[in-house]
């Protein structure tokens, strides 16, 4: 028996969802005696093996071929269906990425296992078994996921749990994986690979985030917000009514139904405080909250609070800084 952790990678280089769902994984390995088994998939990523070691895993499997060059659904979801073949494992856990997830629906597909898709929350009953905590509704409800039979799966939202701290230190086996493609797999072909270019500091890994709610009161009120982040360095964030209202394209928004980060800093403008909204930010370490209503839930979370119309707060904020800083 063990947990089997799925290593998503981009060209080489290890997710840091990966590590946050290791650590986790580790966490209740410890509490089950169990070993922590990682899996990771592609071309050349032998250095990400190591890097699991160091992150928490007893041992890697690695199925490193050029076939896996780029990220093929059925191709990927087989190699996955390999590792838990190799391991037998009693709880598979995978980053809620893109591509990750569609691996890991095929292979619980095929092999007639249960999956809990887009977790945030994960625990052990007194059983040992997995209890899978997710949003459901569009995020207004948060529901528990048992299970029935093992293995259990689960895929994972990034910043739902804390990064562990890398190990160089620690030593642990990694082992080739063969995996045999089928022939859906085989007659997958990638004809191009395009990325989505926002422009700006992802939500999902920034240090700081400045975010606009409602109050923003249109596109044009983000101006404000944009200057803060970029003067700190951070991202700009928002709430789903922000996004809704189209002020915002949607790799902004922060939340149930958007990203869960877990800033240093999350400064929230013109946002009231909506459940939904609080379950994606209420992890940053300080919380800085700015609305001119003085009971807005918002301040229920904050470290510090100001009441005040944020169009003026925040560019008197950004002068602050930049007197402070010296730019």
């Amino acid at each position: 028996m063990s947990i089997l952790v799925y290593i998503a990678q981009q060209h080489g280089q290890a997710l840091p969802i990966s590590w946050e769902a290791m650590g986790k994984a580790r966490e209740m390995a410890d509490k089950l005696g169990v070993p922590v088994v990682g899996f990771v998939v592609g071309q050349q990523v032998g250095e990400t093996a190591k890097e699991g070691i160091a992150y928490g895993a007893d041992k890697v499997l690695v199925a490193d071929d050029p076939a896996f060059a780029q990220f093929r659904a059925y191709a990927f979801a087989e190699a996955l269906q390999a590792a838990i073949a190799a391991t037998k494992p009693s709880i598979i856990l995978a980053p809620a990425v893109s591509g990750v997830r569609d691996a890991a629906a095929l292979a619980a597909c095929r092999l007639n296992i249960g999956l809990a898709a887009d977790c945030q929350g994960l625990d052990l009953d007194a059983g040992g078994n997995l209890l899978a905590v997710r949003p459901v509704f569009s995020g207004n409800i948060l529901t528990t996921v048992v299970f029935k039979a093992r293995p259990q799966m689960a895929t994972v939202r990034g910043r739902s749990f804390p990064l562990p701290a890398k190990d160089a230190t620690r030593t642990g086996e990694i082992a080739p994986l063969t995996v045999a493609l089928d022939e859906l797999a085989a007659q997958e072909e990638v004809l191009s690979v395009e990325s989505a270019e926002v422009g700006e500091l992802s939500v999902e890994n920034a240090g700081i985030i400045i975010s606009g709610g409602r109050g923003v009161k249109g596109p044009e009120g983000f101006a404000p917000i944009r200057d803060l982040a970029k003067l700190l360095g951070g991202a700009v964030g928002a709430s789903r009514a922000a996004v809704d209202a189209g002020w915002i394209p949607y790799p902004h928004q922060v939340g149930q139904t958007g990203k869960t980060v877990r800033p240093d800093l999350y400064i929230a403008c013109g946002i009231s405080g909506a459940i939904q909204h609080l379950a994606g930010m209420s992890n940053a370490k300080v919380i800085v909250a700015i609305n001119k209503d003085k009971d807005a839930p918002i301040f229920g979370v904050a470290r510090y609070g100001i009441v005040g119309d944020l169009f003026e707060v925040v560019p008197a904020l950004t002068e602050a800084f930049r007197t402070k800083l010296g730019r």
